[in-house]
C-alpha cells in the first residue's frame, strides 16, 4: 500500500538533559522510499530518528505526519502508521518467535477482544516476509544475530504500518546478514510501498541501498538527495574526516567510497 503520510520535521533543535545534540534541522521524509541518515559518531542521526519517533521531545520545532504534529497523535494510533525498531531493543526472557511477532499486532487489538483473522494473517506474512516461519515454535535467545534482526524486523512489519524507522538493523552483523537485511528491507518497500528511515554507518552500503540520503554533521543537516548526487569525496571528508576517492559500484553503478589512508597516499600520487 502505497503511503499517504507526509512526514516532515521542521527546525528541529534536540539533545538530552542539558546537551543540545541537533540544532535546527529540517526534514521531509519522501514516501515510499528508502532514506538512510549517514554521519560521524555523535552528529545526531539516532537522536534525529529517536525525535521524529516521538522517543524524545524537542527543545523547539515540531515533527508533523499529514500536517498534524505528532505530538497530539494518541500513541496506539500513531503505532499503527509508525513502526519502529530500535538499536539495541530488548528480548524478553522464554519468548518464542511467534510470540514476539505477534507482539506488533497490539496497536490493531481492541481492548477485552481476542486475536481476529487479520492479526494471524498479519503474523504469519510477516514472518514468511522475513522468511522467518520455520522457527515460529523456537526461543528467540536460541537464534543467531543475523535471525533476530529478522525476527523483530518481522515484528515491526506485523503493525503493518505506513512508515518503518530503523537505527542500525546491520551493527553486529557479519557482512551476509547486513546484504541480507538490507535486501529484505528492500523487497518491503518494493512490493509494498512502505517508507523506510534507516541510520547506517557503513556508507557504501548507505549509497547502494537508498534513494535519499540525509547527511549529518556536528548536528545539522548538511546535504540530502539522491546517492548519485550527493557522495562525493568532498562531502564524506567533510563529514566523516575520511581523505577518499570515489568511484562507481561495478555491481549496483552506486557511488562507492574508498578510503586512502596516509600509508597509501603516496600510491595515489603516482597514478594521478
Amino acid at each position: 500500500m502505497k503511503s499517504t503520510h507526509a512526514f516532515k520535521a521542521d527546525h528541529i533543535t534536540a539533545g538530552y538533559d542539558q546537551t543540545t545534540i541537533l540544532h535546527d534541522v529540517n526534514v521531509s521524509i519522501p514516501s515510499n522510499k528508502i532514506s538512510i541518515i549517514i554521519g560521524a559518531n555523535g552528529c545526531g542521526k539516532s537522536t534525529l530518528l529517536k525525535t521524529m519517533a516521538r522517543l524524545i521531545k524537542p527543545v523547539s520545532g515540531q515533527v508533523t505526519i499529514g500536517g498534524k504534529p505528532i505530538h497530539k497523535i494518541p500513541s496506539k494510533q500513531l503505532a499503527r502508521v509508525l513502526g519502529l525498531l530500535p538499536q539495541t531493543p530488548i528480548v524478553p526472557e522464554g519468548i518464542t518467535v511467534a510470540d514476539l511477532v505477534g507482539r506488533g499486532r497490539y496497536p490493531h487489538q481492541k481492548f477485552l477482544k481476542g486475536w481476529s483473522k487479520e492479526d494471524y494473517e498479519a503474523v504469519s506474512e510477516a514472518m514468511e516476509i522475513m522468511n522467518i516461519t520455520e522457527f515460529a515454535d523456537r526461543h528467540i535467545d536460541e537464534l543467531s544475530g543475523g535471525q533476530r534482526q529478522r525476527v523483530w524486523i518481522a515484528m515491526a512489519l506485523a503493525q503493518q504500518t505506513d512508515i518503518l524507522f530503523l537505527d542500525e538493523p546491520t551493527t553486529y552483523l557479519d557482512i551476509t546478514y547486513q546484504v541480507e537485511i538490507l535486501d529484505l528491507l528492500t523487497d518491503l518497500n518494493r512490493k509494498y510501498g512502505t517508507t523506510i528511515v534507516m541510520v547506517l554507518h557503513d556508507i557504501n552500503l548507505s549509497a547502494r541501498y537508498a534513494d535519499h540520503i540525509f547527511a549529518l554533521h556536528e548536528g545539522q543537516l548538511v546535504a540530502e538527495g539522491q546517492p548519485s548526487k550527493i557522495v562525493t569525496s568532498s562531502l564524506i571528508e567533510s563529514i566523516f574526516g575520511l581523505h577518499c576517492t570515489v568511484i562507481n559500484d561495478p555491481i549496483s553503478g552506486s557511488p562507492y567510497v574508498i578510503p586512502i589512508g596516509r600509508h597509501h597516499s603516496s600510491k595515489l600520487r603516482k597514478h594521478s
